[in-house]
């Protein structure tokens, strides 16, 4: 990776990956603080505060909101980025951030919960656009994203990699800010969600600096002369000839194919398989409760009995160890496979799934068990980081032709945010009704998707479509 090449990578990250990571992680610590005011302004407003079960509704529809903004996101992306390019799609995203900022940091200000809910729908608008919204995730795909073409290999390892990790350094920035020395005091709150206009505001300065994606140029504006100055400036090199020969060859092939609609995909027996395979990894990946430990971990260690004055201090560690897993995950990727990475990481979870339940049941007789507990969370942050964090988003790209991946991508992505937003919403609910005994749900879909990978998914390393395609058949 040449230096104009990192530089760029990390800034798109930097403003994609980590806010979408930040905005996980950013309503866990000021739950109560969030709750409080939107008591007090109803009591403002109607002369009476809100019942529990209410509160917790408005709650969370504010955590979950979150999805569904990343949801409509996620199906506009492919339409800007070929109107607008890479860089201009970043910067309409980057001041829709501003506008959340605006509205989350002055909501209080103005007693309107409306604010908060309208600026967490906007900053998912904007992470579905970018992080999660079928672009990133795509280096095989045809929304042109990277600066190379997409089916370089050597480019593949660095922009997931460091997609993944800015991720979990989003949520672990969110965590060190939740911190009651820093933001996690009832009066910063407003501040603390609105942080976001920080990274969004550098992306938005710099991004200028930077020339437009090589392979948007060349494939979507047709613009040789743009892309080879645009690869100079990105490869370092005078040399860049057999770059855009590759370009056009995959022009010229993505010219000779008719791309499959989503319902065409659905409808596609040759492909029935694969399909089933990314509805079932992209959902599993999302119910497997990690979104809960993401936007809840407070609550799920206060209920585990931690000490209050203890807790953020081990959310922060949480996320420190789900930096350290990212990085292991992303790193052994490629060297270990697949299906080994996704496999045990959801048995992992599935397995401390149901050590909370039992970390529960135990803890008054066993104060101990508190502490088996938290591992349990560590537990399902590390197998997450580590297999299916990334690897449903690379084997989507390697289980389709170029023709069916933009649908297959569109149908994952569409139920990871889906996912997303119910178990954000309904998971407070489950553990009133549910106790201790909510997390054997997770336990349950984690043990079957491991299953399902186990007995019809082949591992995808170092192999071409059709071996894939005769595999499955």
């Amino acid at each position: 990776l040449t230096f104009p090449l990192l530089s760029v990578t990390l800034l798109v990250s930097f403003g994609s990956s980590m806010l979408y990571g930040y905005n996980l992680a950013v309503v866990n610590s000021p739950a109560e603080h969030i709750k409080a005011f939107y008591n007090a302004t109803w009591s403002q407003r109607y002369g009476h505060g809100l019942a529990p079960g209410p509160l917790t509704l408005l709650y969370s529809l504010t955590v979950s909101i979150f999805a569904l903004g990343g949801l409509v996101g996620s199906l506009l992306v492919g339409v800007l980025v070929e109107r607008y390019g890479r860089n201009g799609a970043l910067s309409r995203s980057a001041l829709l951030v501003l506008l959340a900022g605006g509205f989350m940091g002055f909501s209080r200000e103005l007693g309107s919960p409306e604010m908060v809910i309208i600026g967490r729908s906007i900053t998912g608008l904007h992470s579905g656009r970018c992080s999660l919204g079928c672009t990133q995730p795509l280096p095989h795909g045809s929304i042109p994203y990277s600066p190379f073409p997409g089916g370089r290999r050597r480019l593949h390892i660095p922009t997931g990699s460091v997609k993944d990790i800015f991720i979990c350094l989003g949520v672990f920035s969110a965590q060190v800010l939740g911190l009651p020395e820093l933001l996690g005091k009832d009066r910063f709150w407003p501040l603390f969600l609105s942080v976001v206009v920080v990274p969004a505001s550098l992306q938005l300065l710099l991004l200028h600096c930077f020339p437009e994606s090589p392979r948007y140029l060349l494939i979507e504006r047709n613009d040789i002369c743009g892309a080879t100055k645009a690869l100079h400036r990105f490869l370092g090199s005078p040399d860049v000839q057999d770059v855009i020969e590759e370009m056009e060859e995959e022009q010229r092939s993505l010219s000779s194919v008719e791309m499959v609609s989503v319902w065409q995909l659905l409808r596609d027996r040759s492909v029935r398989w694969q399909t089933l395979s990314v509805v079932v990894v992209n959902a599993g990946m999302q119910l497997s409760g990690i979104d809960a430990i993401w936007f809840y971990t407070n609550t799920i260690f206060e209920n585990a009995g931690i000490p209050v004055s203890q807790i953020p201090y081990t959310t922060m560690g949480t996320g420190a160890i789900e930096v350290v897993a990212g990085l292991i995950g992303c790193f052994t990727i490629e060297r270990v496979g697949r299906r080994p990475l996704i496999i045990t990481g959801f048995c992992a979870m599935g397995v401390c799934s149901a050590g909370i339940t039992v970390s529960l049941l135990l803890q008054a007789a066993l104060p101990w068990m508190r502490y088996v507990g938290v591992a349990c969370v560590v537990g399902i942050i590390a197998g997450f980081c580590m297999g299916p964090a990334g690897v449903p988003f690379l084997m989507t790209a390697e289980l389709f032709t170029q023709s069916h991946r933009p649908a297959a991508y569109i149908v994952g992505g569409s139920l990871n945010w889906l996912c997303n937003f119910t178990v954000g919403f309904i998971f407070p609910f489950l553990q009133m009704s549910a106790g201790a005994f909510c997390y054997l749900v997770f336990c349950g879909v984690c043990l079957l998707v491991a299953l399902y990978v186990y007995l019809i998914i082949p591992e995808t390393k170092n192999k071409t479509f059709m071996e894939i395609s005769h595999i499955f058949a």
